[in-house]
């Protein structure tokens, strides 16, 4: 396939940093590694945030540049296999495998769109609910999309929302976004969460608890982030139906549930209740998740047989969150973490003083970073820092991790989250429409959604 010209620029772009980086002088008092490393993050976060190859290609491109070129050690390079937050992936895609295969997902989901068909904005809150939904039983942003894109589009077909209209488009729109926007606030629902737990218990030695996530991140960037994306996609895509000369039957499927599925909604309920009680018993999401994945695989349960195992729970997410945090792991193993932390505060002005004023500024420049490393990259970079931030910014070590999740669950381009670029290729949609999504959304965010969740994390106590 020949390369765009985009991609050749970007390429240029990137490999005259790279270069500029590797043969610059050490600074003064710096780990010899600190250029090396740099030249390499500046690679792969920027292969990651242009697309120029597939997310787990960039990651292996990564460990193996690492290790051929001696920018540091094994186990810094490859620390993201040990992480709770790969585990708690990998578990999450066994998990959405048995949901899928057992046909437990589409039931529910067909069973709830059907209950909002009352209007066009009644409609979208029901793919939006949905979407919300899922995010407590498929720990996948991906898996949800693919899961729900098939159903909805059906749907928009048997309302009157034909190919090309508004409409259709703010239906495919609001599965993408549902899918990532509101299941932010859900500990185990998305690869950044994951990044972020794993990077915060290994660097900081912080487990962060299922219950004290969705407490402090549900109400406002799930509950009224997800009531304020119904509103944007009701505004810019509201449409009257054409009412097709034959209607599209509704797929009929047995009121019976199977045993496959009564064995799963026993699980998913039981892994829940742990997940939301992991203060009381201690035990980390990530092992939960991997305990009832390890049960979908059990010959006796059969909830996920083994050729079901080979062709529904894909390596690459695996690939692609071990190197992010072998990223996050380079940056705070070789100093340029701390080389990062003293460019951020120089240019950030941040002090004990003033609570407010840090975390806006925080949730901001988290925002921002966003846009050039796609959202996994956020928690992957940052979190190494946190310490410098936190003494900085006068504000609790915790706190200023819960800031992060402001950033990536503020969307400016699709390109940063790797699901809506495969949702702009499915759904058959253009590019345009899910940018004004984006940016719309993103600054009613910014405007509204981040002073009242200042005011939340205040009631809560998260903030002084």
């Amino acid at each position: 396939m020949t390369a765009s010209p985009r991609h050749v620029i970007t390429i240029i772009i990137l490999a005259a940093i790279s270069c500029t980086l590797w043969f610059m002088p050490v600074p003064e008092g710096a780990s010899p590694e600190i250029m090396r490393a740099a030249a390499l993050v500046v690679l792969a976060i920027g292969a990651w945030a242009s697309v120029l190859l597939p997310e787990h290609m960039v990651a292996l491109a990564f460990f193996l540049a690492a290790m051929i070129l001696h920018v540091s050690t094994p186990p810094v390079i490859f620390s993201g296999f040990a992480s709770p937050a790969f585990w708690l992936v990998f578990g999450g895609l066994i998990i959405g495998a048995a949901v899928d295969r057992t046909g437990l997902g589409g039931r529910i989901a067909r069973t709830l769109v059907r209950r909002f068909t009352g209007g066009y904005l009644a409609t979208v809150a029901g793919v939006v609910t949905v979407c919300l939904a899922l995010g407590f039983l498929m720990p996948s942003t991906m898996g949800r999309l693919v899961l729900l894109l098939p159903i909805v589009l059906a749907l928009a077909d048997r309302l009157g929302y034909l190919a090309g209209s508004r409409g259709r488009t703010g239906l495919v729109i609001a599965t993408g976004f549902g899918s990532y926007l509101g299941p932010v606030a859900i500990l185990p629902a998305n690869v950044p969460n994951n990044v972020l737990l794993g990077a915060a218990q290994t660097f900081h030695g912080i487990q962060i608890q299922y219950f004290d996530w969705l407490l402090i991140h549900f109400p406002v960037l799930g509950l009224l982030k997800s009531i304020l994306l119904v509103l944007v996609v009701w505004r810019l895509f509201n449409d009257t139906p054409v009412i097709p000369e034959e209607a599209v039957e509704e797929t009929s499927e047995p009121s019976y549930w199977s045993r496959d599925e009564q064995r799963l909604a026993l699980l998913l309920a039981a892994a829940l209740a742990l997940w939301a009680t992991d203060a009381v018993h201690g035990v980390s999401p990530a092992w939960i998740s991997l305990a009832a994945g390890l049960i979908c695989l059990l010959p006796a349960v059969g909830l996920v047989p083994p050729q079901t195992f080979r062709d529904k729970v894909p390596i690459n997410p695996l690939i692609y969150v071990a190197g992010i945090l072998g990223v996050g792991a380079l940056v705070a193993h070789s100093g340029l973490g701390e080389a990062l932390a003293h460019v951020v505060l120089d240019n950030v002005s941040m002090d004990g003083a003033h609570p407010a004023k840090a975390y806006f500024a925080l949730s901001l420049m988290t925002t921002l970073l966003g846009t050039v490393s796609t959202m996994p990259g956020i928690p992957a970079i940052l979190t190494p820092i946190a310490g410098d931030l936190a003494t900085a910014s006068g504000l609790p070590l915790k706190t200023v991790l819960m800031t992060f999740v402001n950033g990536f669950s503020t969307v400016l381009f699709p390109y940063q989250v790797p699901p809506l670029i495969v949702l702009l290729q499915l759904g058959n949609i253009p590019a345009s429409a899910a940018v004004r999504t984006a940016l719309v959304t993103a600054f009613f965010t910014i405007l509204v959604l981040l002073p009242l969740n200042y005011v939340w994390w205040r009631i809560i106590g998260l903030l002084p």
